[in-house]
């Protein structure tokens, strides 16, 4: 693999000591969904978690983070996140308010520090795939350790919908 220029994400990681694991992978403006990463990258799509910003009606911005495959249950986000109903941001608003856009979205190193939720699901795994704030660059690390770094909570984000969706 090629060097890989250090993202904001990796110097905070680096920062706080936590080890992780780097995996590059070629995009494409046609398809910047969480399924196309993992399939370029041979990883199972349920360990590649995607980002999902959005804006609750009493907390306003809140973050979730889940498995590339499922879709975001917004009524439990909601819930979970304090507040009465949850609208996912728009995608021209993402730049403004978190730092990143479409594509290269992370929990880790926003403008600003959003309550995080991370799904239950990412326990199954000892390590998890999320974005590493660029597009083609994703980090590999424990849960635990995006817990440490962002203040996120583990919760159920995700409603069973069978044979899950590419949404994003």
């Amino acid at each position: 693999m090629a060097k890989v220029k250090k993202t904001n994400v990796m110097r905070i990681l680096d920062k706080h000591k936590i080890v992780y694991d780097i995996k590059t992978y070629a995009y494409t403006e046609d398809d910047l969904s969480g399924i196309h990463a993992a399939a370029e990258l041979g990883m199972d799509a349920a360990r590649l978690f995607k980002t999902l910003v959005g804006k609750g009606n009493k907390t306003g911005i809140v973050v979730f983070c889940i498995p590339s495959n499922r879709e975001l249950d917004l009524k439990t986000a909601a819930a979970v996140s304090g507040n009465k109903h949850v609208e996912l941001l728009h995608v021209k608003d993402l730049p403004g308010v978190t730092g990143y856009i479409r594509g290269g979205c992370s929990p880790i190193g926003m403008k600003k520090q959003f309550p995080t939720y991370i799904d239950t699901s990412a326990e199954n795994f000892d390590t998890i795939s999320i974005s590493a704030g660029q597009r083609g660059i994703q980090v590999l690390l424990p849960a635990s350790c995006i817990c440490s770094v962002t203040g996120a909570g583990i919760a159920s984000l995700t409603a069973d919908y069978g044979e899950a969706k590419n949404d994003e």
